[in-house]
């Protein structure tokens, strides 16, 4: 699906769960895309909205006609471009509307309620290159008609990933990024950075921290078991190359260090 250089990044991909032959792919500089023979023959479905760049794409698990994209990629490099919002299709892939978060910028993950496909959850990362815009978790309870932001840490720091019990869809975790982007180079980190969970579907948050780093981190992602959901696992950055992978085995109250592999990139 075009050059695998700096415009060939995959961002996400989203699998039909009826017909397996039919994938989504988001392109972080590059449109989304779709096959409905496993990648034999791709089209471009995204050629006519208002941003090129693809931060995930995820499908509706009540309906896989329903598409839902954020757009702009959830990286630090330069060379990023950024979104404009919120899309929904709901004949897939054929139309797109956008339903809202505009000044988001950059969207890591989209998750929508099991039980309830009104109910969406949207990881904004926020903007790259200066503060505000619309940052953090943000909900909507009707389609993405209105959005409420449900976690929110500060003018620099937004929500990089965030991930849903499999067994029980009002426990939520959700990791927090803080960096700031200049000419120069990357604030990749901060106080502001940190681990939080929900169990009331993003009503109230409690920060997670037994086990894990005290000190500043920087760009981290989460998973959950869906063989026992009470085992999560985080990649962490830390400074100075340092940092890895993080495993609880009791949704999060502790956590233990189980590996020194960090992944390389901007963030």
């Amino acid at each position: 699906i075009g050059p695998a250089l700096m415009s060939g990044r995959v961002s996400d991909i989203a699998v039909d769960p009826v017909k397996p032959h039919t994938w989504y792919v988001a392109m972080g500089s590059g449109n989304l895309w779709k096959t409905t023979n496993a990648g034999t023959t791709w089209t471009p479905i995204f050629d006519d909205q208002g941003s090129y760049s693809i931060g995930c794409v995820a499908i509706d698990p009540n309906d896989r006609h329903t598409i839902w994209v954020g757009t702009g990629e959830n990286v630090g490099g330069r060379h990023v471009g950024y979104g404009d919002g919120v899309y929904v299709s709901r004949d897939g892939g054929r139309s797109f509307e956008n339903v809202g978060l505009e000044h988001s910028e950059h969207i890591s993950k989209i998750l929508v309620d099991p039980r309830d496909s009104d109910t969406v959850f949207v990881a904004s990362q926020g903007p790259l290159w200066s503060s505000g815009g619309e940052r953090g978790l943000y909900k909507t309870t009707d389609a993405g008609e209105t959005w409420t932001p449900v976690l929110e840490k500060g003018e620099w720091t937004g929500v990089t990933d965030v991930v849903m019990d499999p067994t029980d869809p009002d426990v939520l975790y959700a990791a927090t990024h803080q960096r700031h982007r200049t000419v120069w180079g990357l604030v990749n980190g901060g106080p502001e950075s940190g681990i939080f969970k929900s169990t009331d579907g993003g009503e109230t948050w409690t920060e997670l921290t037994q086990g894990l780093p005290s000190q500043d981190k920087g760009k981290m992602s989460l998973g959950v078991s869906h063989q026992n959901p009470d085992v999560v696992y985080a990649t962490i950055e830390l400074a100075g190359r340092t940092g890895g992978i993080w495993r609880s085995e009791n949704g999060g109250a502790a956590w233990s260090k189980m590996s020194d592999y960090v992944s390389g990139g901007t963030g």
